[in-house]
């Protein structure tokens, strides 16, 4: 009898069902514990995290449907590279492990992971994991001008947050200090760091209570269920694709003028039911903090094939299996150490574009047009008139999405993340930032069958006294997002100080006079435009 046969005696479709909402209920509800508790705004308001469920084997799961796919992805990859440096036979009861490496996770030192056993009679039986988006880890701030990752922030190894003493979880004193002393605002990073290990400990609470309601002693065989039939699934559908090759690529322009060069192969393995991603032949890396490790490269590669070909499919350790991404090392989208990488958001987001119009050779159905790709990011640090400092946390904005077959392109929508746009009004309590305008940018987006998705336009300025920096991080400046099938290309950005272009990726410090104007690319249009 196969595994898959003897799971399937062990859990009839009805029960099996039940368990699958019941795990999906189990992430969400972690997640909405710690977009509760959450210190950050982009945490609580926009939406920049992931949580998920994994098995003892440092298999993902289950994701909460809140999240964006550069985090899930990127944990179900990272949770696994933890586990490596502390096994689950060695965890004590109490043990929680964070780290942010970039190269293990999710790319950039900001990102921190947090991940919490449950246990069940004397064992581990799961782990719940969360990567958010903290405001501050000292260094840079959230720009592209780190030298190198160093740089950029405190980098936190894979550790023990918590240590398990007596069946209780007491703080490593050491880690602690070490994290909080290196930070610009430390109540801020505590207590995101408090509200990722207590939504770990809602997760474990409810997974409890759920392996008591259904008598399980663990989730193995529930897990071995739910992974292999998402392999399945994800392979049947790939069998059902025409085989070979298919090549696609796009350019992605910066503030300062230098250009990105995206170049992927898809090819079509039916008999395997496998897909591999070949991004061989784009650009080196960037002296600036763009640059992105493979796994955020493989958390957007990954989510773009299965929002095309399967997303119905749940999005576990199963169903991601078949999708593999190769990447020159040292190339933009396959980071090294000391690489810079604050930034990766802007060629990471960007990755869709090409691979999409391979996509499009495939499945033509599904074509979607260029958009604006990555959001448009913004951080403020400057000095209140007592002199004690403020920072923003990260507020972001998006431009136009590409037109589908069927439907025109999304007006200011972050595809493909899945980030929200923090409320002005969160923004000006933060810090004494004041927004004149915020306006969709009229006939942005390009002309077809059916149009592109307008992008939008931000004003604002800093109500103080002194001088103020921005970490801005744009792009799309010059080179627009482009039509598919004979659709029109969206109007691209722009990145203005007083009416001024701005032409670096580095921080700028500015004064009160001073007014950013930011103007958000429009997306491509779908099809020959009808005459009028």
């Amino acid at each position: 009898m196969t595994a898959t046969e003897t799971n399937a005696a062990r859990f009839d479709p009805i029960e099996l069902e039940i368990l699958w909402q019941s795990l999906i209920s189990t992430v969400n509800e972690q997640a909405r514990a710690l977009q509760r508790a959450a210190f950050s705004p982009i945490v609580r308001e926009a939406g920049d995290l992931a949580n998920a469920v994994f098995d003892r084997r440092g298999r993902m799961v289950a994701q909460a449907v809140t999240g964006t796919p550069g985090h899930i992805n990127s944990l179900a990859i990272g949770a696994a590279s933890m586990l490596e440096e502390f096994p689950v036979e060695t965890l004590q009861p109490g043990d929680i492990l964070i780290t942010n490496d970039p190269y293990k996770t999710a790319g950039q030192l900001l990102d921190v992971t947090v991940l919490v056993p449950a246990w069940r009679n004397g064992r581990v039986i799961a782990l719940f994991g969360s990567t958010i988006h903290h405001t501050d880890v000292g260094g840079y701030g959230i720009g592209a001008g780190g030298r190198d990752v160093f740089e950029e922030g405190l980098w936190i190894p894979i550790c023990r947050l918590m240590r398990g003493e007596n069946g209780a979880s007491v703080r490593n004193d050491d880690v602690w200090r070490f994290i909080l002393s290196n930070v610009r605002q430390p109540d801020h990073m505590a207590g995101d760091l408090h509200a990722q290990m207590a939504s770990g400990e809602v997760g474990a609470q409810r997974l409890a209570t759920l392996c008591d309601s259904h008598g399980l002693d663990d989730i193995e065989e529930l897990a071995d269920e739910i992974i292999e039939r998402s392999e399945a699934a994800t392979r049947e559908t790939i069998r059902a694709l025409p085989a070979g090759d298919y090549d696609a690529s796009a350019v992605l322009d910066l503030a300062d003028g230098s250009r990105v060069d995206i170049c992927c192969r898809l090819t079509v393995d039916a008999e395997a039911g496998e897909i591999i991603v070949d991004y061989a032949g784009t650009s080196e890396a960037s002296r600036w903090g763009i640059n992105v490790v493979k796994n955020y490269t493989h958390a957007y590669t990954t989510f773009t094939v299965r929002s095309v070909l399967s997303p119905d499919i749940p999005n576990n350790h199963g169903s991601l299996g078949p999708i593999k991404v190769e990447a020159p090392e040292g190339s933009i989208v396959n980071a090294v150490p000391p690489q810079p990488g604050t930034a990766r958001h802007v060629v990471g987001m960007f990755l869709p574009n090409a691979l999409l119009k391979a996509l499009a050779q495939v499945r033509p159905e599904q074509a979607m047009a260029e958009g604006s790709g990555a959001v448009w990011t913004m951080q403020v640090n400057g000095s209140h008139p007592d002199g004690s400092p403020f920072i923003t946390a990260m507020f972001t904005y998006a431009g136009g999405v590409g037109a589908r077959a069927s439907k025109p392109g999304l007006d200011a929508c972050s595809y493909p993340t899945g980030v929200s746009a923090v409320p002005i009004e969160v923004v000006e309590a933060s810090a004494p930032i004041r927004f004149h305008q915020k306006a969709l940018r009229a006939d942005s987006g390009g002309k077809g069958a059916q149009p592109g998705g307008r992008g939008q336009v931000i004003e604002f300025s800093v109500a103080t006294d002194q001088s103020w920096q921005l970490n801005a991080v744009t792009s799309r400046l010059e080179e627009p997002p482009q039509g598919v099938f004979g659709g029109e290309p969206g109007d691209p950005g722009a990145f203005l100080v007083n009416g001024d272009a701005v032409k670096t990726q580095e921080r700028i410090t500015l004064s009160s006079d001073d007014v950013v104007r930011l103007e958000l690319p429009g997306g491509g249009g779908y099809g020959e435009p009808q005459p009028t």
